[in-house]
């Protein structure tokens, strides 16, 4: 078995594991229905979606053909710079939105997590934070009416 096939085994079994924690979790809330639906209808709903979709990904590797090569590829290091920036970047916003609000944690966020990607510049990342966060503003401010101050409290 490949180094690839092992790990979509592996990511479907992690998101097959994520989704049916939600969804037990989920179920012990009231589920409603349809049309009134529970504080448990929607992470019961997304945790049986997140597990459905893993054991797609599990499957699809099973039916996946095998390399006609008994040498396997050599495994490859994780990426600590992809690894680093998107936890930097989920930090930043988790200790920017109360004080500095929803534009800079938003951007702050997305700034440093695009930059996991070595292929984009400094140029991409900052239109690519530019642009998710005035959708994010406009979407979870004024539509949505999430509780996080626009541009802080300082």
């Amino acid at each position: 078995m490949s180094f690839s096939h092992r790990r979509d085994y592996y990511a479907g079994a992690l998101m097959v594991l994520v989704g049916g924690g939600a969804a037990v979790v989920g179920s012990q809330y009231q589920l409603g229905s349809l049309t009134r639906m529970g504080p448990g209808f929607f992470p019961t709903a997304l945790g049986v979606v997140l597990a459905l979709l893993g054991i797609a990904i599990a499957g699809t590797a099973a039916a996946a053909p095998t390399p006609a090569t008994t040498a396997e590829a050599p495994a490859a290091r994780p990426d600590w710079r992809g690894w680093l920036c998107i936890t930097a970047g989920a930090l930043l916003f988790i200790g920017l939105a109360k004080y500095a609000g929803l534009v800079a944690a938003t951007f702050a966020c997305v700034f440093v997590a695009a930059l996991g990607d070595r292929q984009n510049t400094l140029k991409e990342a900052g239109l690519l934070a530019f642009g998710l966060t005035i959708f994010g503003t406009i979407v979870f401010s004024y539509i949505l009416k999430i509780e996080i101050p626009v541009f802080g409290s300082m």
